[in-house]
């Protein structure tokens, strides 16, 4: 076999694994086009805490390996997560700002592994938050500095207020 037919059959394998990467993509657009995270942050919310994120992805509750497309929530990307006493609001760069009321949110804890991201012990926070009626998910953020502990109260305190319908 000569050096060009082997350079051509090269060439239209990683041509097929990049079609299908992107009809796989696609399909999972089209899959999720009816997940959206709720939009805007409420007129009277007073912003507690503010903090420079890398959101890393939303994913099927507890399987962080099923990486879901939430519009707009679909893409890694870097940001501010704002904590408000009604809730959190995620203001990515490039997106509209998310904002997860307090009784949306399920949960908050640490975790190491999400979709296309793996880091220390414990070093991302994982929300696990109500997208619809009985459908919850978890959307996976990484701190640009500190670690999770600086957060992980607050947010604890989020969920446990809207358990006791604390916020309105």
């Amino acid at each position: 076999m000569s050096r060009e037919t082997a350079g051509l059959i090269i060439g239209v394998v990683a041509a097929l694994i990049l079609l299908t990467m992107f009809l796989a993509w696609r399909r999972r657009l089209r899959r999720d086009s009816d997940l959206t995270a709720p939009l805007g942050v409420p007129e009277h919310a007073e912003v507690t805490d503010r903090h420079e994120i890398l959101y890393v992805a939303t994913t099927k509750h507890d399987q962080p390996l099923e990486r879901l497309a939430v519009s707009p929530l679909t893409y890694r990307a870097r940001g501010e997560l704002v904590l408000t006493d009604r809730g959190v609001a995620l203001s990515l760069d490039g997106a509209p700002t998310v904002f997860l009321a307090s009784t949306r949110l399920a949960d908050a804890d640490r975790a190491t592994v999400a979709i296309d991201r793996v880091v220390e012990r414990d070093g991302l926070i994982r929300l696990v938050w109500r997208i619809a009626d009985g459908v919850h998910v978890d959307s996976f953020i990484r701190l640009a500095s500190g670690g999770p502990a600086d957060i992980l109260p607050q947010l604890v305190r989020l969920c446990t207020a809207a358990e006791n319908g604390e916020n309105s």
